[in-house]
């Protein structure tokens, strides 16, 4: 159990009914009247925020996160199955829970998978990946310092901005947090 006193930025809590993590808090000690915690928090299955305020002696239990490195080994339909590299057990997950990572990933590339209570709920990229050009429109020799973009799609079918050099074939790499070209590899 944690009080709401001991909150602070990451701490994930089992309340009304979900697991949340703490985005935001603040200590509020008013001239009249109790002191109390503003809090932003953050549903990490849906990924709704909140905001609450709890008194600093509330209990709330503490929600334990599990996280583990997994292959991305293929989808059949609606369902992409990750295998756990220790154990070599298959693990299926619906499009809802991986359509966020699925754009920058091949079959046997690693990601990160959350666990609550054994069950997984989220999946994440690494934060650079590297994949390569199959769609764009032809580059243009000198223009390697220009500021202008042009839509590029990737390996994996994700489309994004890219700098006019870059063509088909070439490796680039991604910023999966934002989507966006990083360099040339």
């Amino acid at each position: 159990m944690i009080t709401a006193g001991e909150f602070r930025k990451g701490i994930t809590i089992e309340w009304d009914g979900g697991v949340w993590t703490i985005v935001d808090f603040q200590h509020v000690k008013p001239g009249k009247g109790a002191a109390f915690v503003r809090t932003k928090i953050k549903n990490i299955i849906t990924g709704a925020v909140v905001e609450r305020t709890f008194n600093p002696t509330d209990k709330t239990p503490r929600a334990i996160i599990e996280t583990k490195d997994m292959q991305y080994s293929y989808n059949d339909g609606n369902l992409y199955y990750f295998m756990d590299s220790e154990t070599f057990e298959q693990i299926p997950l619906n499009k809802d829970q991986v359509e966020d990572a699925i754009p920058f990933v091949k079959e046997g590339d690693n990601v990160t998978m959350r666990f609550f209570k054994g069950s997984p709920f989220s999946v994440e990229p690494p934060n650079f990946v590297i994949l390569e050009v199959t769609d764009t429109e032809p580059g243009f020799k000198g223009d390697t310092a220009s500021t202008t973009f042009k839509p590029a799609t990737v390996e994996t079918g994700f489309s994004l901005q890219v700098p006019l050099f870059i063509n088909i074939g070439d490796k680039i790499r991604i910023d999966t947090r934002v989507g966006e070209y990083m360099e040339r590899a």
